[in-house]
């Protein structure tokens, strides 16, 4: 059974960063994709960042050229360093990774860390 364990939330004011960490245990696969996403109060939960194994990203418009993700495959870890935060930015933040073992998608989520930007 694959555990995601999420870290690095909190309280900041507006301006403050941020660095999200999320550890993946207990994989018999490769982790292919894995990202970070966001659920705030009375909203959907939606795509912040993904990062594929070889590196490729991709970022939801209203972050970009704020957070930067990057992983480390050997530890099977991914991190989200947000800068410049804003209010709107407050959510609980999901940890998602994703296997496909002979063509069978498998998506794992942590349990959320939450995000609070104070104005």
């Amino acid at each position: 059974q694959v555990q995601l364990v999420e870290s690095g939330g909190g309280l900041v004011p507006a301006g403050g960063s941020l660095r999200l960490s999320c550890a993946a245990s207990g994989s018999r696969y490769r982790l292919n994709t894995m990202g970070w996403h966001r659920q705030a109060p009375g909203k959907q939960r939606e795509l912040v960042a993904a990062i594929t194994s070889g590196g490729s990203t991709n970022y939801a418009d209203s972050v970009k050229g704020r957070f930067t993700i990057s992983r480390d495959n050997a530890k099977n870890t991914v991190y989200l360093q947000m800068n410049s935060l804003k209010p709107e930015d407050t959510a609980r933040y999901y940890c998602n990774a994703q296997s496909m073992p002979y063509g069978v998608e498998y998506n794992y989520w942590g349990q959320g860390t939450q995000v609070t930007v104070s104005s």
